[in-house]
């Protein structure tokens, strides 16, 4: 493999090998790092990493094959994977992830001390960086370079990775409710886990109307997650106050919570260095259980500037840093989570969210009101049998 450079705004350089997608010219984008030890497949395709470059800190990457199943968008997003030691440990080439990346077009290095690397985020937050093409090897040309990258915080990823035009899954002879996604770097496991409960799936591009998300025959609202700053996004915003206006069941996603947490007219910062993992234990305030959560965002809710007259409380936080972790609407079926409850990769202890989202959507459907969230949330506790319930939609 032929030897590659990652150069940081900050200073620091790491030598390695590049095993991805050739680079020509260098590669550039913001080098965030990831704690889970396994789902680097689920990582390297969720939209949320569009215009990232993701540390792995587990030192071993590619100890098994790509599945396909697993992929949770069209194609991988990120901009580039760093890895201490590649592996190909299987030998069907194409379930290799070197193979996928290649596919892909993403470059990719191995090589560097991912630990070192890892602690040097942590003090110094998010850097812009570059991967350097083979024969590139002036440090201080590559430093110069990643300096000039273009900042994450102005760039419209949502507009790259949201699709052209709406889809349907699931078939309108079906009996379960229709629900909208408004598609802002939906992830393949959340429509899955709607449709395991029972539900029709309508997927939306960001550009979506008022009328499309609120057409009559819609019982329920998702705003996915995806990559960017909500700040940026106004249009959505706007809209995510339209849908709380309306009052039908909403469920908000990491950048879907963070759109209907300004929309409920709270403010958004930008955490030193993201939650990247799978691993965060988050606490709900109501019924005091912590679940452990995936975690993929550099933005969060800032609690205390949420209005009182907003109807909208904070209901979880992350017990790590304290941050906000989730909304409820005192008298709306309304509920957001800034972690990702579908898992893929992560744990699934918090799947109770696609339960009380479609439950509410089913009632609206047959012609009830649904209950608000506050005051409705119970404790769960999973044995075997519910979890197979609810992973596989089995009554």
């Amino acid at each position: 493999m032929p030897r590659g450079r990652l150069a940081l705004e900050s200073g620091a350089v790491h030598e390695g090998w590049l095993f991805g997608a050739p680079l020509n010219p260098a590669t550039s984008g913001e080098v965030v790092f990831n704690t889970c030890m396994t789902g680097y497949q689920e990582i390297c395709t969720d939209p949320s990493y569009a215009g990232q470059m993701v540390v792995m800190t587990y030192p071993l990457i590619g100890n098994y094959g790509r599945v396909r199943y697993d992929d949770q968008s069209e194609r991988p997003w990120l901009r580039g994977l760093i890895v201490a030691n590649a592996t190909a440990a299987v030998l069907d080439d194409a379930r290799q992830l070197a193979t996928m990346l290649r596919e892909a077009g993403i470059p990719a290095i191995a090589g560097v001390d991912t630990r070192a690397l890892a602690r040097h985020l942590r003090s110094s937050g998010s850097l812009r960086a570059v991967v350097t093409a083979p024969g590139e090897t002036d440090p201080d040309e590559a430093r110069a370079l990643a300096r000039a990258v273009t900042r994450w915080e102005d760039q419209d990823f949502v507009a790259m990775v949201s699709p052209g035009a709406a889809r349907d899954e699931g078939d309108a002879s079906e009996s379960g409710p229709l629900v909208a996604i408004l598609d802002f770097g939906l992830k393949t496991n959340i429509v899955r886990s709607l449709r395991r409960r029972g539900a029709r799936v309508r997927v939306l591009p960001h550009t979506a109307t008022t009328a499309e998300a609120l057409a009559p025959d819609i019982d329920g609202v998702v705003f996915s997650p995806g990559p960017g700053d909500p700040a940026r996004l106004n249009g959505p915003v706007a809209l995510a106050r339209r849908v709380i206006a309306d009052g039908r069941p909403l469920l908000g996603i990491c950048l879907g919570h963070q759109i209907v947490g300004r929309a409920a007219g709270a403010s958004t910062r930008r955490l030193p260095f993201g939650h990247h993992a799978a691993n965060h234990p988050v606490k709900d305030l109501e019924t005091g259980l912590v679940q452990v959560t995936a975690q993929n965002h550099e933005v969060t809710v800032v609690g205390e500037t949420l209005p009182e007259t907003s109807g909208f409380v904070v209901s979880q936080i992350d017990l790590n840093d304290g941050s906000v972790e989730g909304l409820r609407h005192r008298t709306l079926p309304i509920e957001t989570v800034q972690y990702h409850p579908e898992g893929g990769p992560g744990p699934l202890d918090a799947l109770a969210v696609f339960d009380r989202f479609v439950s509410a959507a089913s009632l609206r459907h047959d012609g009830a009101r649904p209950d608000p969230t506050v005051g409705k949330v119970e404790a769960v506790h999973l044995d075997a049998a519910e979890l197979k319930r609810r992973l596989t939609g089995m009554d």
